[in-house]
Parts: structure tokens; C-alpha cells; sequence
């Protein structure tokens, strides 16, 4: 399996991908959410990979741009959406595009990284609860959820000098994409 960063021709492939992984009821949405995402120059920069056998796309992820209201400037991602086809899932798909991505960023300078997802999933990767280490989500996530919104420092001593409402790109940050 390779690894690589998108292009432009990629783009129906990552759809279809994302299409397929979330299935009928989700798929539609997160398309559009790429649809409107990718060219949103709020959530710039991002960073897009695409897991490959061959010709064959197994899985996608993307991470864009987030500001931390009322903290100093940091260089900040959130990691949303990541998509692994059913038929490539529980083969280490979604790990390798994950832990790419994570390293790309911390070799690029980057600080922290986000994400709203599954707590059993993402702290395999050093995720942590971020409104614990005073990281507000771009809108208010339910106490039996909060566990879900989490951080990683990919520079040490950066959690702990930071905190404040992180502000997603525009696209992103629409409350219906918050809301579960």
C-alpha cells in the first residue's frame, strides 16, 4: 500500500471513497462537506492523502486549517474527514493514513492536531480529551460526548500554553457538522 498526497485528479476517487464508507445515509453529506471543504480557502493549508494498492483507492484523510480563539498563534489541523473502504477496513488502512498524516504535520512545524471522533480509536494515536487540557470545540459537544473532541501535541509543551475555542475553516465550522 502506498501513501501519497492528492491532486486534483484524485477528487472523484476521494468522494467515491468517502461515499462508500459512510454509506448512503452519511455518504451524501461528507461529499458535500469535500465539496465545499477542499477549495475553502479558510481551511488552507491541508494536508490530503490517499491510500493506494495499485489503482485501487483504499482510504482517504484529510486535515485542515484551525485557529485557537484567544491563544497565541499556533499551527493547528483538524483531522476530519477519514474514510477507509468497508472492504480494505480492519487491515491497518485508516492507522497508516493517520499516522502519515501525523507525522507530515509534526515534520512540517506542526503544533497540534484535532479531531471529533471515536475516544477508543484516536487515543491509539496519543489523541487526548482537549476540553480537559482547555480546548473548547468550535460548538458545545454533549457531556456524554465530550470524551469524543480530542487533541495531540505534535511539539512538546504546547498543551498546557494553550487554550481557548478553536475556530475551524468556514465550511467546517457550521454547526450542522458538530451536531451528531
Amino acid at each position: 500500500m502506498d501513501i501519497r498526497q492528492t491532486t486534483a485528479a484524485d477528487f472523484i476517487k476521494v468522494k467515491a471513497v468517502h461515499q462508500e464508507a459512510f454509506g448512503p445515509e452519511e455518504g451524501p453529506v461528507i461529499v458535500s462537506l469535500l465539496d465545499e471543504l477542499l477549495p475553502d480557502p479558510t481551511a488552507a493549508p491541508i494536508l490530503s492523502l490517499l491510500a493506494e494498492d495499485g489503482p485501487r483507492v483504499l482510504g482517504h484523510v484529510l486535515f485542515t486549517n484551525v485557529v485557537i480563539q484567544g491563544a497565541e498563534p499556533v499551527a493547528a489541523r483538524i483531522l476530519a474527514p477519514l474514510a477507509v473502504l468497508p472492504s480494505a477496513q480492519k487491515q491497518g488502512v485508516g492507522r497508516q493514513l493517520v499516522e502519515a498524516g501525523l507525522k507530515q504535520l509534526r515534520d512540517a512545524g506542526g503544533e497540534l492536531v484535532f479531531v471529533l471522533g471515536d475516544p477508543a480509536y484516536y487515543t491509539r494515536f496519543g489523541f487526548q480529551p482537549a476540553g480537559a487540557r482547555g480546548l473548547k470545540a468550535p460548538h458545545p459537544i454533549p457531556v456524554e460526548h465530550a470524551e469524543a473532541w480530542m487533541v495531540q501535541e505534535l511539539c512538546s509543551g504546547v498543551l498546557g500554553r494553550v487554550m481557548g475555542e478553536v475556530e475551524a475553516s468556514q465550511v467546517l465550522n457550521r454547526r450542522e457538522y458538530w451536531i451528531g
